[in-house]
């Protein structure tokens, strides 16, 4: 089940991505953050704890929303806006 239900701007055009190797549609304007809770009932799970998560301070300064592209590199999904055929990961290894 989804964290976020879409209340708005059901009107945008559709922007389709991949998460963890399912397809999903966000919206245009969506940031990767809500693209992804209003698919999953999570971001990702904790580096350490392995518990869900889902963005701490919505703006860019925690360390709280990072998921990896398809290439490797981790942005964070709160301040990153979505884009056509982006393909996210967000189950990590843990950390030792």
């Amino acid at each position: 089940m989804a964290l976020l239900k879409r209340l708005a701007r059901h009107d945008l055009p559709a922007i389709a991505f991949s998460l963890n190797g399912e397809p999903c549609t966000g919206r245009a304007g969506d940031t990767v953050l809500t693209a992804i809770l209003t698919q999953s009932d999570r971001l990702r799970s904790s580096d350490f704890s392995r518990e869900p998560r889902a963005g701490f301070c919505q703006m860019g300064a925690c360390q709280d929303c990072w998921v990896l592209t398809a290439d490797g590199r981790r942005i964070r999904a709160c301040s990153t806006p979505l884009e056509e055929g982006m393909n996210l990961q967000t189950a990590s290894e843990p950390r030792s």
